[in-house]
């Protein structure tokens, strides 16, 4: 007896499910994917307890005759690809043909479509035809999903919490609505309304209808193109940076996709703008020839393989890189003020004398519109330094307010900017070390040391093999710092150890810089003169980038003279 047999439909269409259908999240995205390659201007999500009872897609898009309508349940059946070739340069969000029998084939589907004459009504159950009908002749589609997975009890248990699936589905059709803002979409729950935006077209416009205008105030627009590419979005501000990756938004041809390449070049690129453990709310559109993606790699489509990532990922990087830049900007803080029935005790008052130089520092001011994209203008502050506070902070004023500066960042940042400087160098100053620092490796490090040995020996390092898994360090370049040598070295072949196998020297230089520049620095709860004040924000006002040390701290905040006075009730 034969032991091969093959499939029935509906056991082949309950197992596409399995890899389509894992949550409800992805039910909806198949569906209003379809009303987006339909050309619908206004698409509307309704669902019940978060979809687990009903799921409903409204559309305006260009609907089904009534042959199309039957065949979009039949396995396999897309008007988007018709031959081979077609999987190169599909242009669509759709193409398989397994998302809508996957779904009919678990749960209780309504189907309404109409190219705008007679409509068409199919009611189908578990994959099998309940009804088939006349509907009304509006233009467009409405699909309900009842009852998911309710003949595979299985798959139902492994369904989250309805708080967890609904946040699951609002994150994914925020990012939707962001890679569509010529599209208005509505999602509500229980009729309750979760989030609209209005389909303007601005993507800025919807930014603020999506995060609020406490975000979308706060972000800078990106552009760069090459001969491949074509990128657009927005960045924030490094002040409102968020604590997971889940606000970076990449979209790739009007899909909305995953991407770990694309996160870590975001992330690199923020790299002296913000501490390890935060992440930037990024929206970036990538256009490309289709030839140059390939979407067919998994059921869901989120993930693709880009051809010639490295020049993308070197005009994303430049892009985020100059308009960080572009942007920098001191923090304000704003000052709460206390009752009136509150004591102070009033502390001794020093009063110090105010050095006669001045020094600048420049501010941007931005101006938030959503019709008219207006340049951010600079304008320059003279900072007079007075003191300092718990050993730590440099105060300083002028007309506008009071600046306190944390005198490490502030060190960091200048290091920072020196070392990168002489790192740049064509002749690098080397000095040899009294005595040479001997490492030892684990067998695997020592075997990835070897490959990217000569990256330290083209920056001043004098290194050599030395016995089994040991190297031996014989001078250094002499931007070390003068008795941390050992130390220092030892972080800089960590770095090395963690190099991914396509070196780029731009982005191991910055995390050199970094590494060595913190050890270099004037610490926190250190006394320092006057003099040592007056040279570090002479030598910070002329950083590329005074604003922030190399791992994304601020060096400098404001309290204006304003929120002051208000303090002191001197203005209401």
């Amino acid at each position: 007896m034969n032991k091969i047999k093959i499939m029935s439909e509906d056991l082949a269409n309950k197992i596409a499910a399995g890899e389509v259908v894992e949550r409800i999240a992805n039910v909806i995205k198949e569906l209003i994917e379809n009303s987006l390659d339909a050309e619908s201007k206004n698409i509307k999500v309704e669902l019940i307890d978060a979809g687990t009872k009903m799921i409903k897609v409204t559309d305006d898009g260009s609907g089904m005759n009534k042959e199309d309508a039957h065949n979009c349940f039949l396995r396999h059946a897309t008007s988007k690809i018709y031959k081979t070739e077609d999987l190169f340069f599909i242009d669509t969000l759709g193409f398989r043909g397994e998302a809508i029998p996957s779904i009919a084939s678990v749960s209780k589907v309504t189907l309404q479509t109409s190219e705008g004459k007679e409509g068409t009504r199919i009611e189908i159950h578990g994959g099998k035809v309940i009804s088939d009908g006349i509907s009304d002749a509006r233009r467009g589609t409405i699909i309900e999903v009842k009852d998911l997975f309710y003949n595979t009890p299985a798959r139902l248990k492994y369904l989250k919490s309805e708080s967890t699936e609904l946040a699951n589905t609002t994150s994914f059709m925020e990012k939707l609505a962001l890679a569509y803002p010529n599209v208005s979409f509505e999602l509500s729950n229980n009729n309750n309304l979760i989030f609209r935006t209005s389909g303007s077209g601005n993507l800025l416009k919807t930014i603020h209808e999506i995060y609020g205008s406490s975000i979308s105030k706060n972000m800078l627009e990106i552009k760069g193109n090459n001969n491949d590419f074509d990128i657009y979005g927005y960045i924030c501000k490094p002040s409102i940076l968020k604590s997971t990756r889940n606000y970076i938004t990449s979209i790739v041809n009007n899909r909305v996709i995953k991407n770990n390449d694309l996160n870590k070049i975001i992330n690199d690129a923020y790299h002296t703008y913000k501490p390890e453990d935060k992440y930037p709310i990024v929206i970036l559109t990538i256009n490309t020839d289709s030839s140059l993606i390939d979407v067919n790699i998994h059921p869901t489509k989120q993930d693709i393989r880009i051809s010639k990532m490295d020049v993308l990922e070197e005009l994303i990087y430049d892009a985020i890189k100059n308009a960080l830049y572009k942007s920098l900007l001191i923090p304000k803080v704003e000052i709460q003020t206390k009752n009136d029935d509150n004591e102070i005790k009033m502390p001794e008052i020093k009063n110090y004398e105010l050095p006669e130089e001045k020094f600048e520092v420049r501010e941007e001011q931005t101006n938030f519109d959503f019709t008219e994209e207006k340049n951010e203008e600079i304008k320059k502050l003279e900072l007079y330094p007075c003191g300092l506070v718990f050993g730590t902070y440099i105060v300083a004023q002028n007309e506008e307010g009071m600046y306190l500066i944390d005198q490490h960042a502030a060190e960091e940042r200048i290091n920072y900017e020196r070392i990168l400087k002489m790192l740049s160098e064509k002749e690098i100053k080397t000095t040899d070390l009294l005595v040479p620092i001997n490492i030892e490796l684990s067998p695997s490090d020592y075997l990835k040391f070897q490959e990217n040995m000569n990256v330290l020996i083209d920056l001043g390092f004098g290194i050599e093999e030395f016995g089994i898994n040991t190297i031996i360090i014989k001078t250094h370049p002499i931007w070390l710092l003068e008795g941390y040598e050992e130390s220092q070295i030892r972080k800089i072949i960590d770095l090395v150890l963690t190099m991914q196998k396509k070196f780029d020297p731009v982005k191991f230089n910055d995390r050199l810089a970094a590494t060595a520049a913190c050890k270099d620095s004037v610490k926190g709860n250190t006394n320092i003169t006057m003099e040592q004040m007056e040279s570090i924000l002479e030598k910070l006002v002329k950083c590329d980038n005074p604003y922030n040390c190399p791992h994304g701290r601020p060096t400098i905040i404001t309290f204006t003279k304003y929120e002051i006075e208000k303090m002191f009730k001197r203005v209401m």
